[in-house]
């Protein structure tokens, strides 16, 4: 029990330091230096990155074939797009909306049929409406063409096995129905993160010796974050969100996590030998740059990494509590229970 405890105690600090600093304007005070943005110092002398924040972008993950070679907008279409999706109705939830190219179909994309059960334009748009969360045609940086490398043989054979393991049993049980559903664990939750389709706000506290970062659309504990220089735990113990050690790279706080379980499949390719290296920098008032590596042999041919801009968002957080009220899957099982009894008294002669 001693993990637990002193975890929950790590959490209570960080969370009565942090309400104490952003109490006092001495730590959020920021200055400028000869025209380089200098960020905030905690009381400890680190850069302050407490606050919430929002990494929502209709920008996609990969870039769009119809925008290859492009790696950014001009400034006059990233204000036409802006100016489009962040129009009143426009449903938040739009999915790859720029890897259409033709306007009438992105239009029919953006704006929900009126006949649907509850609109997502109103119920799911925030004050600050979602847009572009830069000029970039792609979040991914590297490789050059804002895609995902191949993956490997071995990573394409797997998912192959994994389809046919599946096949047929679907429905079979609880246990073969995805993580997500079951209340386990979100593919974006990470690391590393990606932009959920919704209730995209995280907060950031700091101690001087650990860094919490709690996403409002979860299913796991907040992460928390050492900044001791510890030792790694046994490479037999695998976490959904992996090991973490983090250290100060000048102003940029610098995470590695190592040690995950290879039942996330991030990206549908991602083993247990993943690693992931996460940068976070803040760079002015109200934003800070967020980036991450991915590097794992098995999964893909070659290391990937992404570029998000965390934007300040005093939008207040909501509890995401899963589990209670669940009863998809059980629904789902039933279901298929009673699909299969009609299906064996049919074919009865």
């Amino acid at each position: 029990m001693e993990r637990p405890v002193r975890l929950a105690a790590v959490m209570l600090q960080a969370v009565t330091l942090a309400a104490c600093l952003l109490c006092t304007g001495a730590a959020a005070a920021q200055t400028e230096t000869d025209g380089e943005y200098k960020a905030p110092r905690t009381a400890w002398g680190r850069p302050d990155f407490q606050g919430r924040y929002t990494m929502e972008t209709f920008t996609p993950l990969e870039r769009p074939d119809h925008l290859a070679g492009k790696e950014f907008f001009t400034e006059e279409e990233a204000a036409e797009l802006q100016e489009l999706l962040t129009a009143e109705g426009v449903d938040p939830l739009a999915g790859n909306v720029l890897a259409l190219e033709d306007e009438e179909q992105r239009q029919d994309r953006l704006y929900q049929d009126s006949d649907t059960h509850y609109d997502n334009s109103v119920w799911l748009r925030g004050n600050t409406p979602k847009g572009l969360s830069s000029r970039r045609t792609s979040l991914i940086v590297d490789p050059p063409d804002g895609r995902i490398p191949p993956r490997t043989e071995e990573a394409v054979r797997a998912a192959a096995d994994r389809r046919e393991a599946r096949r047929g049993r679907e429905f079979e049980s609880h246990l073969v129905r995805p993580l997500s559903e079951r209340c386990i664990v979100w593919p974006h939750e990470g690391p590393p993160m990606v932009p959920p389709a919704y209730n995209d706000i995280l907060q950031i506290l700091q101690t001087p010796d650990y860094v919490v970062i709690a996403p409002e659309l979860r299913t796991n504990k907040p992460r928390i974050i050492p900044l001791d220089g510890g030792p790694r735990i046994s490479d037999r113990i695998r976490l959904f969100q992996g090991d973490p050690r983090a250290w100060w790279d000048g102003d940029t706080l610098v995470v590695e996590s190592t040690n995950f379980t290879g039942k996330t499949l991030f990206r549908g390719a991602a083993t247990e030998e993943m690693i992931v290296i996460e940068r976070f920098t803040r760079v002015d008032a109200d934003r800070i740059l967020y980036e991450f590596t991915v590097d794992d042999p098995r999964a893909w041919a070659r290391t990937w990494s992404v570029e998000i801009p965390m934007q300040r968002r005093d939008d207040p957080m909501f509890e995401y509590a899963c589990h209670e009220g669940n009863y998809d899957v059980g629904n789902i099982l039933t279901v298929n229970r009673n699909l299969e009894k009609q299906t064996a008294a049919d074919e009865q002669p």
